[in-house]
């Protein structure tokens, strides 16, 4: 492993805002499952994940953007988590978490409502058959989302991968799931409902946008 990974990984282990479980896979419910607001946040605040969060950039712009709400960076690559991490420290954001799981484990992390929302961005699109389950829009993932959604709470998902965005919108649309927006070119509408989205961007959109690819989005809530 290269020593500017066991350096960030010793970081990682003193920041307070990082959650790594010991165990690869947890087996018991965490401490913080139903009490992040009470013994993290310190608040009441409405918490929203970004599953997959990569380096953390877009869980830190949403943060940036509503202090009011508390955000949960989730990935299982420590290396990424920690851009992130350091830039919610340079930032002094108090709303902003990282957790270093797995997205099928997060029913052991979260109570049931106890998450608002769900952000999705540039997720690996998984496209071989035999991956299919451990797609982020998979019907299995979708399942582990509702464990930990408020009614009728929200899933956003961006991405670059026609295919995937494809396979998302049939899995909502044969799952009764509930479509409130979709489109196949973000960056090529002037919606002023959809102007965040446009403004802040990850670096894989910022990337795929050079290269004269639309940027796909859509929100939905599980039936």
């Amino acid at each position: 492993m290269a020593k500017k990974k066991l350096i960030r990984f010793e970081e990682l282990n003193g920041f307070s805002h990082v959650i790594q479980p010991c165990e690869k896979y947890s087996l018991n419910d965490h401490a913080l499952k139903g009490n992040w607001s009470e013994k993290h946040f310190l608040n009441q605040h409405n918490i929203v994940l970004e599953v997959g969060c990569g380096k953390g950039e877009y869980t830190i712009a949403l943060a940036k953007s509503n202090i009011s709400t508390n955000y949960i960076g989730i990935d299982i690559k420590g290396d990424r988590i920690w851009r992130g991490a350091t830039e919610a420290l340079a930032g002094n954001l108090s709303n902003v978490a990282f957790l270093r799981v797995q997205a099928q484990q997060l029913p052991s992390f979260f109570a049931p409502n106890e998450v608002s929302e769900i952000w999705l961005t540039f997720p690996d699109p998984q496209l071989q058959k035999p991956k299919e389950r451990k797609r982020l829009t998979s019907p299995n993932i979708l399942e582990t989302y509702r464990k930990v959604l408020c009614k009728e709470g929200l899933i956003h998902l961006k991405t670059d991968n026609l295919q995937l965005f494809d396979y998302t919108l049939d899995v909502v649309n044969s799952h009764g799931h509930v479509l409130h927006y979709c489109t196949y070119d973000l960056h090529g509408q002037a919606d002023p409902a959809t102007a965040f989205l446009r403004q802040h961007l990850t670096y894989y959109e910022n990337m795929y946008l050079k290269k004269g690819v639309s940027i796909k989005y859509l929100r939905f809530s599980l039936r």
